[in-house]
């Protein structure tokens, strides 16, 4: 055990998680590759969990973080802060929700906190819509709206949560059917559920599950659902902290592909954005966003630096069509590991969207979730310079892609050659 491995051991919690048996120190990155403590360099294919989008240590990002540390680095909210108000121009625009208001904060977790919040007090309701599977961050009332027991540490909560099917496709019972059966399905289900309770105050949802394993509904799901809910009244947040800002490829936010009537009403969003640094935040109707009936402030949400750095990183994301870049080199990756996966019976599925791919273990055989297979290819990448993640919600058994964006067509086969010999390597 190293020392900082114990020192770490000593003073965090046990429920704190690291990754790999021999825990790993990244010291310094540069492009898509980090460095570790002993100077060994990794292809990085997670991206300290898709929140660097752009690329380690973008000149452009540190420039502008530098400039603005200099100046200022903190005020708070109590004070005017031009590049919070930039950047919040900005994303208003990009989201497409008409006349949209934005409110910044330090994770996606707190994020998530407050449009529950807007939504409750909008909608005078307690009761929340979530999709089995889900993950919407570590706060307590955002532990009571996920659907993934590995993550979800009490089913104590302020809210009372109502799961729905459909953010699995392949899983579950209506996996059988095909797309349009299975959109059918769920929104008989909801509609059946909506008629047993009183009116839930919104329904979340992320358009691709991240931790859940990357998996998706069939594209429309969220439209048909939205039908549903307009009838009635009940907000839509979309949960856009790990599928926005184009990582999908085939659109900017995840929502886009479901071909929906029009925007949500809210949509939270945090990692990609800062490249590193700290923000989250809401996209809301200004009627939604001013509900609330006393005052509020965010002490570090929307800081001068890490306003900054979102500006700089957006601007840079936008010149150089990274989303673009996803969409092709991303359909690329995907193609080439489904290739690869045709030689493991291990493998289940290949799925994913753009940079955000999902690789899902099995024994061989069968349908069982194979936790120690994925442990195991996660170990055997990392010994060959190759930095991945994992997730699911049955037992932790899909291997995590999601590069920086600006990933080269190069780096992409080097990764995905790596992760053939992991996948054989493993027992």
């Amino acid at each position: 055990m190293s020392d900082l491995y114990a020192r770490h051991k000593a003073v965090l919690p046990d429920w704190l998680a690291l990754y790999y048996a021999d825990p790993l120190e990244i010291t310094h990155g540069e492009g898509r590759h980090v460095w570790d403590a002993a100077g060994k360099k990794y292809l990085d294919f997670f991206g300290g969990i898709l929140t660097t989008m752009t690329a380690h240590a973008l000149p452009e990002v540190t420039k502008a973080v530098s400039e603005q540390a200099g100046r200022i680095i903190h005020t708070s909210t109590l004070y005017l802060d031009r590049p919070m108000v930039e950047l919040a121009e900005r994303v208003a625009q990009l989201s497409g929700i008409p006349d949209a208001r934005v409110f910044f904060t330090t994770s996606g977790t707190e994020a998530n906190d407050t449009a529950l919040l807007l939504a409750t007090a909008y909608r005078q309701s307690n009761q929340i819509l979530a999709m089995r599977n889900s993950y919407h961050g570590r706060s307590f009332s955002a532990v009571g709206i996920t659907g993934n027991k590995g993550w979800s540490p009490t089913s104590l909560s302020p809210l009372q949560t109502l799961y729905v099917h459909g953010g699995v496709r392949t899983r579950g019972p209506y996996a059988d059917l095909d797309d349009a059966g299975f959109i059918s399905a769920c929104v008989a289900d909801l509609e059946d559920l909506l008629g047993h309770v009183r009116a839930p105050a919104a329904l979340i949802a992320e358009p691709i599950q991240g931790v859940g394993g990357f998996t998706a509904p069939p594209d429309g799901l969220y439209a048909a659902f939205c039908e549903v809910l307009q009838k009635r009244g009940i907000l839509w947040i979309a949960d856009e902290v790990q599928t926005g800002w184009g990582r999908t490829g085939d659109h900017f936010w995840g929502w886009q592909a479901h071909g929906a009537s029009g925007p949500p009403d809210m949509l939270t969003f945090a990692k990609g954005i800062g490249n590193g640094m700290s923000i989250g935040g809401v996209v809301a109707r200004a009627d939604v966003m001013n509900c609330l009936d006393s005052n509020s402030i965010s002490t570090f949400g929307g800081s001068p630096v890490t306003m900054a750095a979102g500006n700089a990183n957006l601007t840079y994301l936008l010149e150089h069509d990274l989303q673009g870049n996803a969409r092709r080199v991303g359909g690329m990756l995907i193609e080439r590991l489904r290739a690869i996966a045709v030689q493991h019976q291990g493998v289940r599925e290949i799925r994913g969207r753009g940079l955000m791919i999902g690789v899902e273990l099995v024994k061989p055989g069968t349908d069982e979730a194979d936790p120690d297979a994925a442990a195991a290819v996660l170990e055997a990448a990392r010994e060959e310079g190759l930095l991945i993640g994992k997730g699911g919600g049955h037992n932790t058994s899909v291997l995590r892609i999601a590069p920086p964006l600006s990933l080269t067509v190069a780096e992409a086969e080097e990764g995905a050659a790596i992760l053939e010999r992991a996948l054989r390597s493993a027992p």
